[in-house]
């Protein structure tokens, strides 16, 4: 069974650095876009940031240059370096990925979320 495992979640203040962990476990394959995306209380889930196998990125605007993205293709692993980080940054944070399983063909996958809490 293939799934995404996230962690490095938690809480911190206003202005500090967390830094998320995603890897893929299990038969999956040609991993194209690997992620992340959020969703906070009472919105809907948002782009954050997404890297392709080619290692293009696509950031919100509203972390551009504050947080990183970053991939290991040979661990099938996505990293999220935050930095800089607000309250409105408060959100389950969920992991993507867009890859090619066996018997499946290609699929999308997210992780269980793990939540960061920015507080004031």
């Amino acid at each position: 069974q293939v799934q995404l495992v996230e962690s490095g979640g938690g809480l911190v203040q206003a202005g500090g650095s967390l830094r998320l962990s995603c890897a893929a476990s299990g038969r999956i394959f040609s991993i194209n876009d690997m992620g992340w995306y959020r969703q906070a209380p009472g919105k809907q889930r948002e782009l954050v940031a997404v890297m392709t196998s080619g290692n293009n990125t696509n950031y919100a605007r509203s972390v551009k240059g504050r947080f990183t993205i970053s991939r290991n293709n040979a661990k099938n692993t996505v990293y999220l370096q935050m930095n800089s980080l607000k309250p409105e940054d408060t959100a389950v944070y969920y992991c993507y990925a867009h890859g090619w399983i066996p018997t499946q063909g290609y699929r999308d996958l997210w992780g269980q979320g793990t939540l960061v809490t920015v507080s004031s």
